[in-house]
């Protein structure tokens, strides 16, 4: 990475679809507040996502700073995922990012990709009769920048693949795939690796689990089975929780063709109808998956543990196991809640079942006492019919099985990070740190709209008095605090506000607010705790199948168990939890997209229809809402609000009409039609069929 010169910026561009973007430092600039702004002309001279070195060219008091792009440090894109455009004979592809401004020119010869019989499942379509530009026209395709024009000029690129019709069922996911550079298949050699692997287990030099009422418990289309657990009660009362972990280490050497792969997908991604693995099926639904009644070789967390939940001893070893049963959250959940015909099935578990409820109990409320945040957020679950089809969109169930393999995780990971601490062995942590006192101010903010609070003390800040005026001349005053510099907040302020709003209107809204005031959690080699468990030492450990970082710990504790030197120094372990940091971060983002665009393909027949809907946010062109059936959002713009001419108060963010008075704020329920559906931004917009009572009616 090329060192920064003390004349230039360098950091990540990111492109605003209307032209515009920002320079997003790779370390704060002394003198410079936030992100560098670059207007159009600037921004056009690289791509949306490349490394830059940017040059201010104006710089304001409060330090806001604007830019322009002195010179490309590194590439994003390497191929482009779009529309083919036949144009005057030439063909182009419109990338499917709205970001990226520029469309590929696509010479003669460079259109039609020569056919790899090796890809016939990617550009079978081919077989279908694209053989001419104009075949061509229309379909989605993959292409490869051969040539990187200097100041925005036209790229230059050659199609690689092509993806199929914009309909086609499947095609937004290998969209999605490209457009976010996810690795989705593996290099030959990883595979002649993978298929030579050893699928006999030897049980030498490990602890025999086997004889262990041992069960796995995931959701019902789970296919790698990476975790497994047993809890028994002790002759002194203590609990004896078993949590074993598929050995991934075993089998995926430092180095090898698996696990640089590995490493470079940092994790697996699942989006609604399929999955990409981080490691190849040979391992990671098959000899690396703790299926039932099969031999299995694992990494154990033996804990005893007492009735206040602390953890009294603790053993790690190597092991091996056969899982009994399979189990479902579905299936646990019911047979816990007294289903006859689960009970039945299951008798000889059950008694061990109600053991695992117990501890699980016990658990949560030792972290409850320790201010352990748990946001309990309704997430999306898209649904679809034997053919594949999208049919509905739901909440995701969730149930106390939930919890309890949660509570297990939870406290496995722990100990081993606690246990791998203690002897000094350098290893990846899960950090969570402490939020920025002014984005936990906002939310004060914000909150106090709705009479809620984190209970800040009133010596933790101080406040002043301030005046805003707005465009149509009023003047309005707040309010506003300012962190003082031993300003400290703690989980327990989220977790008692939590607790108090559960089950309330408001719950939703201001869960999702608080979320938004925390950072992100990340991997780190500095132990830095995690804010949100409220604990001082955290790793993760318990999915080495879908996780690089897990399988990092497991060579961590691997070298302690042995006695021999570390695996990974602590530079290497650092360069491996920033990518990994990073890689899960773009699959979130990449799973994100794809069940919004689904969400969005699933309306569109809907247009014109009304539903009920909670305004969650609230912006000066509008008010974005959620649909309270579907998890669906869009947005209602200003100038559609029906009966006034509205105006935006920033200070209690809401929407009120400048003569009727009427409101629109975070919270309310409304009533809304799907007015239409922009194809290309995949965003809906709706509008209020019902007016609200103005205030004086109310």
């Amino acid at each position: 990475m090329p060192r920064p010169s003390p004349k230039l910026i360098h950091g990540r561009l990111q492109v605003h679809r209307d032209g515009f973007g920002f320079l997003i430092p790779d370390q704060p600039v002394e003198g410079i507040d936030g992100d560098i702004f670059l207007p159009p002309d600037a921004a056009a001279k690289a791509m949306h996502g490349d490394r830059v070195a940017v040059r201010i060219t104006r710089l304001n008091r409060e330090g806001r700073a604007e830019g322009d792009i002195a010179k490309v440090l590194e590439r994003a894109n390497a191929t482009i995922a779009g529309t083919f455009r036949l144009k005057r004979r030439n063909g182009w592809v419109q990338p499917h990012d709205s970001r990226i401004a520029q469309w590929l020119l696509i010479p003669e010869g460079m259109a039609i990709p020569r056919i790899d019989t090796a890809q016939v499942d990617r550009v079978g379509v081919l077989a279908h009769g694209v053989k001419t530009l104009e075949d061509l026209d229309g379909m989605i395709v993959n292409a490869e920048i051969v040539e990187y024009p200097d100041d925005g000029a036209t790229p230059i690129g050659r199609v690689v693949e092509i993806l199929g019709h914009p309909d086609d069922f499947g095609v937004d996911v290998e969209i999605i795939i490209r457009k976010f550079h996810i690795a989705h298949r593996f290099p030959p050699q990883v595979i002649e690796q993978a298929q030579a692997t050893q699928r006999t287990v030897d049980p030498s030099n490990r602890r025999d689990f086997r004889d262990y009422e041992i069960v796995t418990i995931d959701g019902e289309t789970a296919r790698d089975f990476d975790d497994a657990v047993w809890v028994d009660r002790l002759a002194n009362g203590n609990f004896a929780l078993h949590v074993h972990i598929a050995d991934v280490s075993h089998y995926v050497t430092p180095g090898s063709p698996i696990d640089r792969e590995a490493a470079a997908r940092g994790t697996s991604v699942y989006f609604p109808d399929r999955a990409v693995p981080m490691l190849p099926l040979e391992l990671s639904t098959e000899i690396c998956s703790l299926k039932p009644k099969a031999d299995r070789l694992v990494m154990s967390a033996l804990l005893e543990i007492d009735h206040r939940g602390d953890i009294v001893s603790q053993e790690m070893c190597r092991g091996v196991i056969r899982s009994c049963e399979r189990m479902t959250y579905t299936s646990v959940h019911a047979l816990l809640d007294g289903d006859a015909a689960m009970r039945e099935r299951y008798a000889p578990l059950v008694p061990r079942f109600e053991l695992m409820r117990e501890l699980a109990l016990i658990l949560n409320r030792k972290r409850v006492r320790r201010g352990s945040i748990d946001f309990d957020l309704p997430e999306p679950l898209i649904e679809f019919d034997e053919f594949g089809e999208m049919t509905g969109i739901k909440r995701s169930p969730r149930n106390f099985a939930h919890r309890i393999i949660e509570e297990f995780m939870l406290a496995a990971n722990e100990a081993v990070a606690a246990h791998i601490t203690d002897a000094a062995v350098p290893m990846v942590y899960r950090i969570h740190e402490t939020p920025d006192p002014k984005k936990v101010l906002d939310f004060e903010e914000v909150a106090s709209q709705f009479g809620a609070s984190l209970g800040l003390r009133a010596s933790e800040h101080k406040r002043f008095q301030m005046t805003t005026r707005h465009r149509d001349g009023r003047k309005s005053q707040r309010q506003v605090q300012i962190a003082q510099p031993d300003f400290r907040i703690s989980s327990r302020h989220y977790q008692k506000l939590i607790a108090k709003i559960e089950g309330s209107p408001l719950e939703r809204i201001l869960s999702y607010l608080m979320l938004r005031s925390l950072k992100q959690a990340r991997y780190s080699v500095d132990n830095q705790g995690h804010f949100a468990l409220a604990s001082d030492c955290y790793c993760h450990f318990t999915s080495p199948i879908r996780r690089y970082p897990d399988l990092l710990v497991h060579r961590a504790l691997g070298a302690l168990l042995d006695g021999t030197a570390p695996t990974h120094g602590i530079e290497q372990l650092a360069q491996f939890a920033d990518r990994s940091s990073q890689t899960e971060r773009t699959a979130a983002e990449a799973e994100r997209e794809l069940v919004e665009w689904k969400k969005v393909k699933f309306m569109a027949d809907r247009v014109g229809d009304d539903f009920a809907a909670l305004i969650i946010s609230t912006t000066k062109y509008g008010f974005f809402v959620e649909l309270e059936e579907l998890f669906v959002e869009g947005l209602v713009p200003m100038d559609t609000l029906p009966g006034d001419s509205y105006g935006y108060h920033e200070n209690s963010r809401r929407i009120v009409g400048r003569r009727t008075r009427q409101e629109f704020r975070i919270g309310d329920r409304v009533r809304v039609r799907l007015d239409r559906i922009d194809g290309v931004e995949k965003k809906l917009q709706f509008s209020v069929l019902v007016p609200r009572k103005s205030k004086k009616n109310r």
